[in-house]
C-alpha cells in the first residue's frame, strides 16, 4: 500500500508541475519615450525578432507584419520631415536665406508621422497580447482533465485528452 501512496503522490505532484509556458515564453512591454520597449525574459526584442517570434501564432502574425510596415512609413515621413526642417534652420543658423516653406512642409510630414507611429504602438500591443494569450492556451491544462474516478477495479485517476 505504501508502494501505491508513494507513486500516486509522485504522479500528483509531477502534474501540478507540467506547464507549456515558461515565464520566459512570454513578452512584456514597457512603456518608453515615443512608444514601448520589449522583452521576452531579460532579452530586449527588437522588430525583426519580434516577427520572428511571432510567425507560428498566425493571427499576431499578421498583426505584427502591419505595424512592421507601418512604423516604417511613419520612419521615412519623419525622416523627411526632420531633414525638410533641419536644412533651413542649418541655413538660418549659418546665416544664409533659409526657405521656411521648406521647413513648413516638413513639420507637416512630420505631423502626419505621429499618428501613424501611434497606430503601430497599438498594432504593436495588440500583437503581443494576442501571442501570450496563445501562449497560454496551448498549455498541458487548457487540452486534458485528470480525474479521480471509480471503476468496477477500483478507485483511480484518469487523463482525458
Amino acid at each position: 500500500m505504501k508502494k501505491y501512496t508513494l507513486i500516486l503522490t509522485l504522479l500528483t505532484v509531477c502534474m501540478l508541475f507540467v506547464s507549456g509556458q515558461t515565464p520566459t515564453d512570454s513578452i512584456t512591454m514597457q512603456k518608453a519615450f515615443g512608444g514601448y520597449r520589449l522583452y521576452q525574459g531579460d532579452q530586449s526584442l527588437n522588430m525583426s525578432q519580434l516577427v520572428k517570434i511571432m510567425e507560428p501564432n498566425e493571427q499576431a502574425y499578421k498583426e505584427i507584419k502591419a505595424a512592421q510596415s507601418n512604423i516604417t512609413i511613419a520612419s521615412i515621413f519623419a525622416l523627411a520631415g526632420g531633414a525638410m526642417i533641419g536644412w533651413p534652420l542649418g541655413t538660418a543658423i549659418g546665416g544664409g536665406e533659409p526657405n521656411w516653406a521648406l521647413a513648413g512642409i516638413g513639420a507637416g510630414l512630420v505631423i502626419i508621422s505621429i499618428p501613424i507611429a501611434s497606430k503601430c504602438n497599438k498594432q504593436i500591443k495588440t500583437a503581443v497580447d494576442i501571442y501570450n494569450r496563445g501562449l497560454k492556451t496551448s498549455s498541458f491544462w487548457h487540452k486534458t482533465e485528470f480525474r479521480f474516478v471509480m471503476t468496477g477495479n477500483g478507485f483511480g485517476f484518469r487523463l482525458i485528452i
